[in-house]
């Protein structure tokens, strides 16, 4: 999908949800730009699936959101469950509707949204959009960045005045850049399936963290269907070969209903995770954006919700910047509340629940965790004023026109969950001390 040879104002690295997304936002506001994809079309692969209501609005100022909506199946509750004692803590969503985006969060497969944000893109002349073009260098001066990479034809070069590295946790423009990826590794292997069984005539809401420190999960609906992806932890020191086994022993252990129970595994995937944050979102003319920029473990499914927050404020910054409308320090802004926001918010967020969901044996600890949740579970008017309270500190702009500043809210704090539940799930989120090879 190419409009043939041209210098545009920015090249973008990676044409997954970030990446486009922050392409989007440059096309729309007229400004040249081509996006490399090393892959040879959008993967087929349903990964990250929950898109928050503030990240529609994102969608809403860039006009995809109608095509995103009629894609997508509405969440409307979500459970944490006790395993061990059925316990069922049901959280409505609140209703919080604005003049351009609805109240709920949606569920929506990351190739289906890519999908949509491609289409869009390339309804602009000025964009383009080359896949099967793995980058490898990336070189820049005071005044433009070299991009080269290989395809089926041999080599490339592309030279734009801006690059945005938005490729993904082994990110080459990352490690181009000499950028060290700060954090660690989760010492266990996450397991993710995708599967056809009807949890939801199981009284089953359209997302469920199922707490339990031998058999925690993360269940949540794919579709309008009886798809759903179902997600654990298991140790690491296990043999993948033998993964298959173990994936009908859990099945058998924790599917609701009567036995034999019928379903059909659709996909399955074991991966590990990651808490790491790149030590700089800028060097120069280049950016970074997304899982490039920092990756998360994916209990809550902050990963792809942050990576989305760097790319509705980004693209519109850097068109600001090359149409003249503002000075650069808009990206140094961009880098700095970023980095902040992944640090203070997601990462301290996706921590807390996966500490809830998979790590927490002390029964003391459990009943702090559980109290709060209970307390929003029965007070609507409290899960509003938190969802309204994280609305306001996720700025979709960084220029001043009212939209937002740009910048940090220092009377929020630090806490990531005294803004989305569970607050105090854990006492701490600092993870594993030890550092590991970045991906």
């Amino acid at each position: 999908m190419s409009s043939g040879s041209r210098r545009p104002d920015v090249c973008v690295v990676g044409a997954g949800p970030v990446g486009l997304t922050t392409a989007l936002g440059l096309a729309a506001a007229g400004i040249g730009v081509t996006v490399l994809e090393s892959a040879p079309d959008i993967a087929a692969s349903s990964r990250a699936l929950v898109h928050q209501s503030h990240t529609l609005e994102g969608f809403a100022r860039l006009r995809v959101l109608d095509a995103v909506l009629r894609a997508g199946t509405p969440l409307r509750a979500r459970d944490f469950v006790v395993r061990r004692t059925g316990e069922r803590i049901r959280h409505p969503t609140p209703d919080l509707r604005t003049g351009s985006a609805p109240a709920y969060n949606l569920i929506l497969r990351q190739d289906e949204l890519s999908r949509i944000l491609l289409r869009q893109l390339l309804r602009f002349p000025a964009a383009e959009v080359k896949f099967g073009c793995a980058v490898d260098t990336v070189r820049q001066n005071s005044a433009s960045v070299r991009v080269g990479y290989t395809h089926k034809e041999g080599r490339g070069q592309l030279e734009a005045r801006w690059a945005v590295g938005a490729d993904g946790a082994r990110s080459t423009v990352r490690k181009s850049l000499g950028v060290e990826f700060e954090g660690f590794t989760w010492p266990e292997r996450f397991v993710a399936t995708d599967i056809r069984y009807d949890f939801a005539a199981h009284d089953y809401a359209d997302a469920n963290f199922v707490i339990d420190p031998d058999d925690g999960a993360i269940i949540v609906r794919i579709d309008a269907g009886k798809l759903w992806r179902v997600a654990w932890t298991e140790s690491a020191a296990l043999p993948e070969k033998t993964l298959p086994r173990r994936l009908a022993e859990f099945f058998a252990r924790n599917l609701p209903g009567p036995r034999p129970r019928h379903y059909e595994l659709v996909a399955h995937a074991p991966y590990r995770a990651h808490q790491r944050t790149a030590e700089r979102f800028r060097v120069g003319r280049v950016l970074l954006a997304g899982d490039a920029a920092h990756v998360t473990n994916p209990t809550g499914g902050m990963g792809l919700t942050a990576g989305l927050h760097d790319a509705f404020p980004l693209g519109e910054a850097l068109a600001a910047v090359l149409l003249g409308r503002c000075g650069e320090d808009v990206l140094d802004r961009y880098a700095e509340a970023g980095r902040a926001a992944f640090l203070t918010r997601f990462s301290p967020l996706a921590t807390d629940l996966k500490r809830l969901v998979f790590d927490t044996r002390d029964p003391a600890r459990l009943a702090e965790a559980l109290a709060p949740l209970r307390r929003l579970a029965a007070d609507e008017e409290l899960r509003r004023s938190r969802a309204a309270a994280l609305r306001s500190v996720l700025p979709l702009s960084l220029l001043d026109d009212g939209q937002a500043a740009g910048r940090l809210r220092p009377d929020l704090g630090t806490a990531a969950a005294d803004l989305l539940e569970p607050q105090g799930s854990t006492g701490h989120h600092s993870g594993p001390q030890e550092r590991q090879t970045a991906p």
